[in-house]
């Protein structure tokens, strides 16, 4: 009996050869190479592999190339001498000076401390592949690359590659509480166990930095915007430092929110006004103690006076006068003060959109240089559509970087797959006008526009302790993306998801074809069945999960009715000149054209906007009919996702097929409520009959308004 369950279970396997995988090795899946040229070609590489150096980033190295070596060939590589027939050199530009030539050499420097090449070196009448940074770190980012082109099949040997990133700091924020709750985490628990850290060390910690590295990330905030004053106390800093030096080979540094009021909480002060000398002097104590531990310490994320964390408003001093102080402190060790431009206050009668421009813009060249203000891709909060933040071009003094948000908020959170890639696309590419006709967002941040060393793009994370890192599956695709759009903004969405698709599924021609198509219609799909045309901010309460068109009490920024401003006459929030003229903080060329519905893109019209219902959109139908259009196209768009994807039963492991096939039915369900109950609702203010050419929206509004959902992530059960 026994023998027989041995070979059916052979017998099934050689039928289904596909292994089941759960994710967690995420793009780093070294899998057997099924080109044969190309696998002779690389082992032979394998085979003789020489270092022109030692160093941690180096023992790095060797460790990857271990991973790789088992996961292509099934063996390990094979280190040697110089002499030694070594086929594979690694090394930096200094090191191996004397094989390269003045122009090659001029070439590689020219590419900066992280940049790398890699190509081959004819010495001595024989061919050496080289790998070579400005740097180690350079060096590990050469060595990633290197193993992507051979997971994607495109290595050649006989073709250079040299690249190096175009911004500088390319940062992970984490959003992680010290209690291992996670804001707005859709994946489990921090993977941070700060109980157990100094004394244990989770080997979690060294994948997620190998991830990190790969894409070239190299800055990490490990802690919640709203900040725990705890953070700076010695004994935690004892358990960053275990992380700090984990990462550091991987050319990870990290940084730590700083509570604008610690002072008061940890230091028995009276006061944190950041002009007080005993103020200014907490913090220097504070910032040196965290030097002595962490040399290469990155600095402080800060968010103040917005949503009631404390700030420099409650002394009555400026954003400026709270940064540079912190800045101050930071500036003998190099470090950086990164300050959050996602202010708002409801005691503030000016639209949301506003708010961070009239706090800024008067501001602009009062930061200290090593001060980078932090700015939203839009101006209210991360919703599925925002035009870009008008801060982007407002200010020409000021260091600004982009906070994108990974994880999913506002945008289906773990329960549906929406690649963001091509919403960050778009805000990267769009013209601001500002500092020169020809400037965009992009050439903002990474600095080309301004002439501004100092460039960041931060992702909030959507990292957790789920056993694939994100939850959903492909919300690794969108911590790839965001790695890759940080290195270098002008990339294209479709590569960056064809890339992730390769090394992730393998390259399958059909299977790669069928999950590019769903990925990139996945964000306007999730558009039209949320937020069509403009509209935003009507998500659920607190824990922003579903619709929840009709929010409303409490202070009127976090209700819906602000933000859609329905009534009988039509919808949209009117930020032309005739109402909060948010339009007026961006560059005349926009504002010209934007304050005219008919000129508009109608992706925004509703954002800028108070139109009538039966006010005609360029494809000819009403409003009231193009807004149930969009509802129901997204509908259809979602049901289409998941009939593509089971079509991809048996070229895909059956674990990972189910994860993916269950979570699109939740998202067709979803998209289904989304759609009839933000319909059932508007149609009470239009009064008008739905199109005869979409699917009626079913149910009751009244039930759709009646649910409640206590164990959604983000909310505390009241019970």
């Amino acid at each position: 009996m026994k023998n027989r369950i041995v070979i059916i279970l052979l017998f099934t396997f050689l039928i289904n050869p596909i292994i089941a995988k759960d994710g967690y090795k995420l793009w780093l899946d070294y899998q057997p190479i099924d080109n044969a040229s190309l696998n002779t070609e690389i082992e032979e590489l394998f085979k003789g592999v020489y270092f022109f150096g030692k160093n941690p980033t180096y023992e790095v190295i060797k460790k990857e190339l271990g991973l790789a070596s088992k996961g292509f060939f099934n063996h390990n590589p094979e280190f040697k001498n110089l002499n030694q027939n070594a086929h594979l050199w690694i090394g930096t530009r200094t090191e191996l000076t004397q094989y390269l030539g003045l122009e090659q050499q001029a070439k590689i420097k020219a590419l900066g401390d992280e940049g790398y090449w890699r190509g081959t070196i004819n010495q001595g009448g024989e061919s050496h592949y080289a790998i070579v940074g400005n740097s180690p770190i350079g060096t590990l980012y050469g060595v990633f690359d290197f193993f992507r082109s051979i997971q994607t099949g495109t290595f050649d040997s006989s073709s250079e590659k040299s690249d190096s990133p175009k911004i500088k700091l390319r940062m992970l924020n984490h959003w992680d509480n010290l209690d291992r709750t996670v804001e707005r985490g859709y994946a489990g628990f921090s993977i941070w166990d700060w109980h157990k850290l100094p004394g244990y060390v989770d080997p979690r910690y060294i994948d997620y930095a190998r991830a990190n590295a790969s894409l070239g990330i190299n800055a990490v905030s490990l802690t919640n915007v709203n900040a725990n004053a705890w953070v700076l106390r010695e004994d935690f800093i004892e358990k960053v430092k275990v992380l700090a030096d984990l990462f550091r080979p991987y050319g990870i540094q990290v940084f730590l929110t700083a509570r604008f009021s610690a002072p008061i909480e940890m230091g028995n002060l009276e006061t944190a006004d950041p002009l007080d000398a005993e103020v200014k002097n907490f913090w220097k104590e504070r910032v040196d103690m965290i030097y002595k531990e962490i040399p290469d310490f990155g600095g402080f994320v800060v968010k103040a006076n917005s949503e009631g964390q404390p700030g420099p408003h409650e002394y009555g001093r400026n954003h400026a006068e709270g940064a540079n102080m912190l800045a101050e402190a930071l500036a003998p060790h190099s470090g950086i003060v990164i300050w959050r431009a996602f202010v708002y206050s409801h005691e503030i009668d000016e639209d949301r959109h506003k708010q961070a421009n009239l706090e800024f813009e008067p501001l602009d060249g009062k930061f200290m240089d090593n001060v980078i203000i932090q700015v939203k891709n839009g101006a209210i909060d991360f919703q599925p559509r925002e035009p870009f933040h008008p801060l982007f071009g407002a200010v020409d003094e000021t260091n600004l970087g982009m906070e994108f948000q990974i994880t999913q908020e506002y945008l289906g959170q773990a329960t549906q797959l929406v690649y963001l890639s091509p919403m960050w696309e778009e805000v990267l590419q769009s013209k601001t006008f500002r500092p020169s006709p020809n400037s965009t967002v992009a050439g903002i941040i990474d600095g080309s526009a301004t002439n501004k060393k100092l460039t960041l793009m931060a992702g909030v994370s959507n990292i957790g302790t789920d056993r694939n890192w994100t939850g959903h599956l492909f919300g690794q695709a969108n911590w790839y993306a965001f790695g890759k759009l940080a290195w270098d903004p002008y990339q294209n969405s479709s590569d960056i998801a064809n890339e992730w698709i390769s090394l992730t599924f393998g390259k399958d021609p059909e299977t790669k074809s069928k999950i590019l198509s769903i990925m990139l219609q996945s964000h306007e799909a999730a558009v039209n069945y949320m937020t069509p045309l403009g509209l935003h901010h009507i998500m659920g309460r607190s824990h922003h999960y579903g619709p929840g068109p009709w929010v409303e009490g409490g202070r009127a920024d976090w209700t819906s009715l602000y933000y859609h401003r329905a009534n009988t006459e039509g919808i949209g929030f009117d930020r032309t000149a005739t109402g909060s003229n948010a339009l007026g903080q961006y560059a005349s060329e926009i504002a010209s054209e934007w304050s005219d519905p008919n000129l508009i893109p109608e992706k925004f019209l509703l954002w800028f906007h108070h139109v009538p219902w039966d006010f005609q959109l360029k494809s000819g139908k009403t409003l009231w009919e193009g807004i149930a259009f969009h509802y129901d196209q997204g509908v259809k768009s979602a049901r289409s996702f998941h009939q593509t994807w089971q079509t991809l039963e048996g070229l895909i492991d059956q674990e990972r097929f189910n994860h993916v096939n269950q979570l699109l039915k939740i998202q067709v369900k979803e998209a289904e409520w989304w759609r009839n109950a933000c319909l059932l609702f508007f149609q009470t203010f239009s009064n008008r009959p739905f199109p005869d050419d979409i699917e009626q929206p079913t149910g009751d509004l009244d039930y759709y308004k009646s649910l409640r959902f206590p164990f959604a992530p983000g909310i505390k059960p009241n019970w």
